[in-house]
């Protein structure tokens, strides 16, 4: 077999809906010398007899209490036999047979030390959520032009350049982010690979969406190096929804689903309140403050 041995990592809990496709897509790749380790946090809905299906390398069962994303990451990459390591999350689905090999190439040069591949939304995505995989993904990306881009979802990391030091395990979210700010702060690259596509989306109640963009902001504010004015009232709340509902309308009327935008306005003013919030109990967290 020419191909190099490649390390497949997956998170899983409770998706069994999505597995049953994502396993499949997964042993259609026609890069066929790879090994896969799950990671799966006490799933109760068959996602554990699919997985033992497939007969993977390692499977690594913990309970949902137990679960910390960079925890699990970095035990994966412990485990990893491979100095090309991909992560796939369990609900995301590989397009095509070409998913795998696009990431392993990318990750061949030393100075690149991670990369991460396309996201298209399933067709139950809501518009304001579609919305922001057109802008991280889409084929005009607005993300090219941010200062910094990355997801794990479907993504690869070099084995030498984690070793170095891996995902902060203090953090419960963000924890991508914050490797791959590390990574080029040390001089390496993170690339993009459009041809390397999977389908992912969620859809998050106006709570859940909140949740989310608090602890992903808490995460940013601990390790914020800037000033805590950076994210104030005015700049983060006020004047980032109406950013934010602009391309919302704008998406909206482009692929004609406008009377969505109401539902898209409640969703982005919950996001944005709790990024103020998130960031500034981060901000007091990193500097032994307490709240």
């Amino acid at each position: 077999m020419s191909d190099p041995l490649v390390s497949i990592i997956m998170r899983s809990f409770n998706e069994a809906w999505a597995l049953r496709e994502t396993l499949p897509a997964l042993r259609s790749q026609e890069y066929r010398n790879w090994e896969l380790i799950v990671v799966d946090s006490g799933s109760a809905d068959g996602s554990q007899d699919l997985i033992r299906a497939v007969q993977p390398a390692h499977f690594v069962q913990i309970t949902p209490q137990e679960y910390n994303p960079s925890r699990v990451m970095n035990q994966g990459m412990r485990l990893a036999r491979s100095e090309t390591c991909l992560f796939l999350n369990a609900d995301a689905t590989p397009q095509g047979a070409g998913w795998l090999r696009p990431l392993v190439n990318a990750l061949q040069p030393p100075r690149v030390a991670a990369c991460f591949g396309r996201q298209v939304p399933r067709p139950d995505c809501e518009a304001v959520f579609a919305c922001d995989y057109d802008r991280c993904f889409g084929p005009r990306r607005e993300s090219a032009g941010w200062d910094h881009f990355f997801s794990m979802v479907s993504s690869g990391l070099r084995k030498d350049a984690w070793s170095r030091r891996g995902f902060r395990e203090d953090l419960q979210y963000a924890e991508d982010d914050e490797y791959t700010r590390w990574c080029k702060a040390q001089g390496y690259e993170v690339a993009y690979v459009p041809d390397s596509m999977v389908m992912h989306s969620h859809n998050y109640t106006p709570e859940q969406a909140r949740k989310r963009s608090f602890g992903d902001a808490r995460a940013i504010g601990k390790a914020w190096s800037g000033s805590p004015g950076d994210f104030s009232w005015i700049k983060t709340v006020a004047l980032g929804w109406v950013s934010d509902l602009r391309h919302d309308v704008g998406f909206c009327a482009r692929t004609r689903r406008l009377p969505e935008l109401p539902h898209a306005a409640r969703i982005r003013w919950h996001q944005r309140s709790g990024r103020l919030a998130g960031f500034r109990q981060g901000w007091a967290e990193g500097r032994g403050g307490a709240r």
